[in-house]
């Protein structure tokens, strides 16, 4: 199944849970007038509005690129996690202001046992759709359903929490730490939305994934071919759930264009076995120079004009670089001992 397609329909289960469950929690409320548990519902608000847009972000999505977008639609993704980070930075400002007033002001609680179970049910249900949304995220490189996912847990963490305080209230009868709990809850949902719209927002701005560059260093000096004799200049972009990857592979100078392109498309098989097939490589094709001879270890080569010296491990450094490797430059590169 097209991974756009099956973001969309993940997406889908995520709208419909977040609906019934919102919907659980005020049933709750009403049963128990626990601003801890309406605190709750609050948060699955922001759950069913965000879900709305999240499925709207992952439609325009999985469009087909077309001529006002030859990269695709991925970006609206970010665009929705953005959404969806600010929104719960504002669901836990109200959720902090409703609790200060009923610190002061303690409401009395009533069927605290019918409101726990059913929040429970809630927490659970939350917790294995946010961890099944967060899979699916994490295979099909979608940050619309990772943040998704990610509510949902915080979601079940801050249920959870109130549950324990409610728990303490029905046992101690201390009726403010109804609303110590949401406070303390309400800050960790801020914390939650600062997290997922700082994520967005490095999308848009196309900030570099450190983690998912060191993930493709490894896999490149693990599978590193020896007519690869150097690979730089590599730049990856996320659309969505496109990865677009750019780089400078450096090939024997007397490959004619098919050999070239074979590397080239070695390159490409290897990459997509392991990120995925949503990937676009735009691989420019160099051929060797002279001093290239000292770090190239093609032994079999007819034309060496220099002895190999050393092979030349990459790295993040080197292969972020615009340069051509060499041996000096390796040298200038090494950590001193």
């Amino acid at each position: 199944m097209d991974t756009g397609l099956e973001n969309l329909r993940t997406q889908r289960y995520v709208v419909t849970v977040a609906v019934v469950l919102f919907l659980l929690k005020l049933v709750a409320y009403f049963l128990t007038h626990s601003v801890a548990i309406l605190t709750d519902a609050l948060e699955s608000t922001v759950n069913v509005i965000a879900g709305f847009i999240g499925l709207y972000s992952l439609y325009v999505a999985a469009k087909p690129r077309d001529e006002d977008h030859p990269y695709g639609h991925g970006k609206a993704e970010f665009l929705s996690a953005a959404v969806e980070g600010t929104l719960i930075l504002i669901a836990g400002i109200i959720i902090i202001y409703e609790s200060v007033r009923h610190l002061i002001e303690p409401r009395e609680l009533h069927k605290l046992d019918s409101g726990i179970i059913l929040i429970a049910i809630t927490a659970l249900i939350n917790f294995v759709v946010g961890s099944i949304s967060i899979r699916k995220g994490r295979k099909n490189n979608s940050l619309a359903l990772i943040a998704s996912g990610k509510h949902l847990q915080s979601d079940t963490w801050s249920t959870l929490g109130i549950i324990a305080g409610l728990v303490l209230i029905r046992f101690t009868g201390l009726l403010w730490l109804d609303g110590a709990v949401a406070i303390l809850l309400a800050l960790y949902i801020i914390y939650t939305g600062y997290i997922i719209l700082r994520r967005s927002l490095a999308g848009i701005m196309d900030e570099a994934d450190k983690e998912l560059l060191q993930k493709m260093v490894i896999l490149l000096n693990a599978n590193r071919r020896t007519n690869w004799i150097d690979l730089h200049n590599l730049r990856v972009i996320k659309y969505g759930g496109q990865l677009h990857i750019d780089c400078h592979l450096t090939v024997p100078w007397y490959f004619n264009v098919n050999e070239a392109h074979l590397e080239v498309d070695e390159l490409t098989h290897l990459i997509r076995r392991e990120f995925g097939d949503s990937i676009e490589m735009a691989v420019h094709v160099d051929g060797c120079m002279d001093f290239s001879c000292r770090i190239c270890n093609k032994f079999e080569c007819e034309v060496r004009q220099h002895p190999f010296v050393e092979k030349v491990q990459w790295d993040l450094n080197n292969l972020l670089s615009d340069q051509k490797h060499s041996l000096a430059a390796a040298s200038r590169s090494r950590p001193r001992e």
